[in-house]
């Protein structure tokens, strides 16, 4: 049976991740110190050899494509835009605090539609279909490696609602640079709409620079 390994690696850093801002559709590029990070991991890690290069439309998904992979095949894939977060964009957890449907949209596991953005199961829906294609694409031109670049949002929301095993979206959360590996089969996901979530991405990344996720991830396939 063929499998295939697709790698989701997350975006690297902005100045709108430092500053701790919720940005989802603003095109921001990534910062300095986020290019330099990313030059940084691909010399000390080994990311994944891939046929092909499926990334977000937004510039900092295709500024990390090119510092990762350069000279690749790459197409982007709309599905795999961030969250739209509408009234809160730019926004950061200090001036949402007080917000009544910021918290409506935290109680709720971020299924709530937000003001002017995005409800939780049409996005999770949205990056599904991204995904759909992205396997289609995979088996029509005999592929078995890819990446794709995208945003945190992406990754936490369809490991959680797709992967197996399953996790809550914390779980999955991902620091810039870095992401998962998924396996998937034509059985498993169009019986099943599953994939396994196989490893970390880049390999040998799990600690030091790295917190939060992968060490969570390793933690928790130990128990």
């Amino acid at each position: 049976m063929i499998t295939y390994k697709i790698h989701f690696i997350r975006h690297g850093l902005t100045q709108a991740n430092k500053d701790g801002r919720y940005i989802g559709r603003t095109d921001t590029p990534l910062c300095t110190e986020g290019m330099d990070e990313l030059r940084s991991l691909k010399e000390t890690y080994a990311y994944p050899k891939v046929q092909k290069v499926y990334t977000s439309p937004l510039l900092r998904c295709r500024q990390t494509a090119e510092i990762l992979y350069p000279d690749h095949w790459t197409q982007v894939v709309e599905g795999f835009m961030e969250y739209d977060f509408g009234e809160f964009e730019g926004k950061t957890l200090a001036d949402l605090k007080d917000d009544e449907n910021f918290k409506k949209w935290l109680t709720s596991g971020l299924k709530t539609t937000l003001p002017g953005g995005e409800n939780g199961e049409d996005f999770l829906r949205r990056i599904v279909l991204g995904l759909s294609g992205v396997f289609e694409d995979m088996m029509k031109n005999k592929l078995t490696s890819v990446a794709v670049v995208t945003h945190g949002g992406v990754i936490s929301s369809l490991l959680a609602g797709a992967g197996v095993p399953k996790r809550e979206a914390m779980d999955y959360a991902v620091d810039n640079g870095r992401g998962f590996t998924i396996v998937m089969t034509p059985q498993m996901w169009m019986r099943d709409r599953c994939f396994e979530v196989f490893d970390v991405a880049p390999k040998g990344e799990r600690i030091g620079s790295n917190v939060g996720a992968f060490d969570q991830f390793i933690t928790l396939e130990e128990k």
